[in-house]
């Protein structure tokens, strides 16, 4: 089972339930009188991206990225790829980009770069989790979820090695696991 691989449960299914409605009545208050575009980067963010839009109550749309930097490690190559590009353009939209967890902030410094030059209205970050200690690129984030330590996490849509995404809570890897100290 993959819960023998935990460690220990950073926070648990009903704080991350309370923790998104949080941040949605913040969104729909801030996003009152608009129409945002929500975008997912796949595949950490999608259960995040799920309970959070289902908490929204503005009008909104969503669409999907897939960004890699990671591979199979632990730690981002700093080589950001575009696996899957959006849908359909962006110009002149509201754009709030739904992300999993900020670590290094190479990936999201270049996304956010990218939607940019495609000239959205406006565009803001929402991401569940931010490890400002591993930062090496200023991100600005407009909504966080949770500030954690330089932990390895997994659940609730976080992986290592495509494995532990279905936890419905966000739980610290043990390191014998991935090889870690």
């Amino acid at each position: 089972m993959l819960e023998h691989d935990i460690d220990h449960v950073l926070f648990s299914e009903e704080q991350l339930k309370t923790r998104v409605a949080e941040i949605a009545a913040q969104i729909d208050k801030d996003y009152e009188g608009k129409e945002p575009l929500l975008i997912s980067i796949l595949r950490g963010s999608f259960v995040f991206m799920a309970d959070l839009v289902r908490q929204i109550h503005v009008p909104c749309t969503v669409d999907f990225m897939a960004v890699s930097s990671y591979g199979s490690g632990t730690v981002s190559s700093g080589q950001v790829k575009i696996v899957k590009d959006l849908s359909e353009p962006i110009e002149g939209k509201d754009i709030l980009v739904v992300e999993d967890i900020l670590d290094s902030g190479n990936t999201l410094s270049y996304l956010l770069k990218l939607l940019e030059a495609r000239h959205p209205a406006s565009i803001r970050l929402c991401t569940l989790l931010d490890k400002p200690e591993r930062r090496t690129k200023p991100v600005a984030v407009q909504y966080s979820g949770f500030s954690i330590p330089d932990e390895f996490v997994v659940g609730y849509g976080l992986d290592y090695d495509e494995k532990y995404r279905n936890l419905p809570y966000i739980g610290v890897l043990k390191p014998s696991v991935y090889g870690g100290k």
